[in-house]
């Protein structure tokens, strides 16, 4: 390994975690395509990264949240679907097409459900 290949390996396993959370991955520089993005280290491209797609995103979102709350959503208190929900808003993922759909079924209950709760918070 030379010298330069050390920090690119310290930028990758730096930003590991942010890729984890959004569901995006580190591509070979000569694969990149013109959606990813590449992150430029000491002036020239040092990683790309391939953003998840956007139902990947609401995924990883609430897999995040269901490690905060402490189970899959189907096993969650009333309240806690409610702050759940709560917190998808407040991350934006409701403005994702089929969003509220998703969320529901990720719940177990309706999208009426899904509605009112959002209701409530924007009351």
């Amino acid at each position: 390994m030379t010298a330069t290949e050390r920090p690119l390996d310290d930028l990758a396993d730096a930003i590991r975690p942010l890729l984890d959370a959004v569901g995006a991955t580190t591509v070979p520089l000569e694969e990149i395509q013109p959606s990813d993005v590449v992150l430029r280290w000491e002036g020239r491209p040092a990683i790309a990264v391939r953003l998840g797609g956007v139902q990947n995103a609401l995924s990883k979102i609430i897999e995040r949240i269901e490690h905060d709350l402490g189970g899959p959503l189907t096993h969650l208190s009333r309240e806690d679907k409610q702050l759940a929900v709560r917190m998808l808003d407040e991350q934006g993922a409701f403005t994702l097409r089929r969003a509220v759909e998703d969320v529901a079924d990720a719940m177990g209950v309706s999208r009426i459900t899904i509605y009112n709760y959002l209701n409530a918070i924007h009351r």
